[in-house]
């Protein structure tokens, strides 16, 4: 079943001083219309409280909402999906789990892991990159693949969204896009942006 899925994906991540609920306020009221929650500094209990939140964040402003890593909560908060960052998961074990309907995601670093991705036939888009060094997206051991590297997959006949990752900057966007992938995803030019919901609007200024 093909789900939508957005050109632009919101990222949360762990900040001091900008929690997760005021990312997400941020976000949507900016314009964000898929928020993929990335938080890996709580327990589970405290999870579950927030991305509750964040839902009822989410279903005001009409946003798709996905979890990062922990499927095993889906059916337990209102999210759309979860986003798997290791590509060497058990996909398959996780579409049964989380059923049909739920949207799911997954992080790659290179076109042979693109492959075997598709080849489950259980994925619905690809978050693929890093395109540029960053501090927040980067896989240990993975060099960036500038324009070059999306451009490369056309040679693989991929029928699956790809999402471009890392260190996008919004001068980057329309020649990323001119590249054939399907959309982009920002966390850190945002959120560490002086002005984030100005930035957010940048962002979309680029790509529609």
């Amino acid at each position: 079943m093909k789900k939508y899925i957005s050109k632009f994906h919101y990222l949360t991540h762990d900040l001091p001083d900008f929690s997760h609920v005021q990312q997400v306020q941020m976000a949507c009221g900016a314009g964000a219309n898929w928020v993929q929650y990335r938080c890996f500094t709580k327990p589970e209990d405290e999870l579950i409280d927030e991305i509750n939140e964040i839902a009822e964040i989410c279903d005001e402003w009409g946003a798709t909402l996905i979890i990062a890593n922990h499927y095993d909560l889906l059916d337990r908060v209102d999210a759309q999906g979860v986003h798997i960052d290791d590509s060497d998961a058990d996909l398959a074990s996780i579409r049964k789990i989380i059923g049909p309907d739920k949207t799911l995601g997954v992080s790659a670093a290179g076109a042979d892991e693109l492959l075997k991705l598709q080849s489950t036939g259980v994925v619905d888009y690809y978050v693929y990159g890093p395109f540029a060094s960053t501090n927040t997206e980067e896989p240990v051991g993975h060099h960036p693949l500038g324009f070059n590297g999306y451009r490369q997959l056309e040679k693989l006949g991929l029928s699956i969204p790809v999402i471009a990752t890392g260190g996008i900057q919004p001068d980057d966007v329309e020649p990323l896009l001119q590249t054939g992938i399907d959309g982009i995803a920002i966390s850190s030019a945002m959120n560490l942006a002086a002005d984030p919901a100005e930035k957010l609007k940048e962002f979309y200024r680029k790509m529609y």
